[in-house]
């Protein structure tokens, strides 16, 4: 595959990404699967309005930051990619630390939302699983073949919300959790600094 190939879809993965993050241990409530594969054409259909748009890129990070809010449980997406560290946490910093996330990850992903353009992303199927509703899609990119990306759903919330994903079998919620885990060492645990970097982001 080019190499231009593989970075178009490394950027859709994580722009995806930035959408479907969330924990990985949630019940399902009383979510049916019609409502899991509606979530995920509304979201599909949003991404593809924004893009179409012309708007400016940060008018689109804003248009961005909306959808994530909207179908993700962003202090559910936060705790689980602050990890250990979430428990240590004072509510306040808890409640900073939500806020800073939701702006790095919208401004991180939101950028690469350009790379939708002249693809296509196709629901194809859903099941039910033990913390809601696994959605599968197909994904189509100009240049390159098709890969699959699953969405897991559930309504923890009260909702109808994402809380991860996966694509061609990558958790993607794993490697966020993994990349703030980083970030926090590289600052020796001080969580209010991760916190004024990441507002700070882009």
């Amino acid at each position: 595959m080019p190499s231009n190939a593989i970075t178009r879809r490394a950027f859709v993965t994580t722009a995806l990404a930035g959408i479907g993050l969330a924990a990985t241990s949630l019940p399902a409530l009383a979510m049916t699967e019609t409502a899991a594969k509606k979530l995920v054409d509304s979201v599909v259909a949003e991404i593809n309005k924004v893009i179409a748009s012309g708007k400016s890129e940060s008018a689109m990070l804003r248009d961005f930051e909306k959808i994530f809010v909207r179908y993700g449980d962003v202090p559910i997406m936060a705790r689980y990619a602050l990890g250990p560290d979430a428990r240590s946490a004072s509510k306040s910093q808890m409640r900073q630390f939500t806020s800073a996330f939701q702006h790095y990850i919208s401004r991180k992903y939101g950028r690469r939302f350009r790379e939708f353009i002249g693809g296509q992303v196709t629901v194809t199927g859903a099941r039910k699983i033990k913390a809601g509703y696994e959605v599968r899609s197909t994904v189509k990119l100009r240049g390159e073949a098709p890969f699959e990306v699953t969405f897991l759903v559930s309504d923890k919330s009260g909702k109808d919300k994402f809380y991860n994903m996966f694509i061609e079998g990558v958790n993607m919620l794993l490697t966020e959790r993994t990349e703030i885990g980083a970030m926090l060492d590289a600052r020796r645990g001080n969580l209010d600094q991760l916190i004024r970097d990441l507002k700070s982001y882009g």
